[in-house]
């Protein structure tokens, strides 16, 4: 069975929340693993059940409690991020505060605690317009890695490599049946490494050749945006 990475990713998860049900199921208290497996895999199933981001954000908040866990765990997660596939697309779901239990809560005199408030858009780099020529609504989320996302949205994807999207982290831009939108893009940080997303790079964004094998790639699976043909427009700031 031919699986994407991120569809390996997915079948990880779930395992790994099937061993922590099963050892809640014996009365055992969750460690770090196992509690964000299963509250991410609650997540997943309530996308593909058709609930919405903030219901399923919701769910997943509801599924453990700190009495299910070790102590000292709901300090060690704050957050939980997963991406999940809506009806409408894949979506970044973050999951604040996911034992409903406020956190460290000012137990531990001296922590440092994350900010609440709304991240700043990153400001773009680059402008592309994107069309969607699927039948259906496609959104992607600020993290995605934008050259590999949906095949059948059109725009330039040589000029997008390396680059997501400049939105606040956790939101997503979504792309109606036949609409053009305009979207700005930053560079991806850190150590510039794209794994999962739609497989096209897996690996060192920068290392030799890995642009050209990842351009092979899109053009021999069918995305658009890989000629001139799909009508794809790009310009710099």
């Amino acid at each position: 069975m031919q699986l994407t990475p991120t569809e390996r990713d997915r079948l990880l998860i779930f395992t790994a929340a099937e061993l922590a049900r099963a050892r809640r199921g014996r009365g055992l208290r969750l460690n770090v693993p196992e509690a964000t497996a299963l509250i991410s895999d609650t997540v997943c199933e309530a996308a593909r059940d058709g609930l919405r981001l903030a219901e399923a954000v919701a769910r997943g908040r509801a599924a453990l409690s700190p009495a299910d866990v070790l102590p000292g765990v709901p300090d060690l997660i704050p957050e939980i991020q997963v991406e999940a596939v809506f009806e409408d697309g894949t979506r970044l779901a973050v999951v604040a505060d996911p034992f409903g239990g406020g956190g460290l809560g000012g137990a531990a005199p001296g922590a440092v605690l994350p900010g609440r408030g709304a991240e700043p858009a990153p400001r773009p780099v680059r402008t592309l317009t994107v069309r969607n020529t699927a039948s259906v609504p496609i959104s992607v989320t600020s993290h995605f890695h934008f050259f590999e996302s949906n095949p059948r949205l059109a725009f330039d994807r040589a000029a997008a490599y390396g680059m997501h999207l400049a939105v606040p982290a956790g939101s997503s831009v979504r792309f109606d049946p036949g609409a053009t939108v305009e979207v700005g893009l930053v560079p991806i940080g850190g150590e510039r490494v794209a794994i999962g997303f739609a497989g096209l790079v897996d690996g060192p964004l920068d290392a030799p050749g890995a642009k050209d094998a990842a351009l092979a790639r899109a053009r021999a699976t069918g995305y658009l945006g890989m000629s001139s043909d799909d009508d794809t427009e790009e310009s710099e700031r």
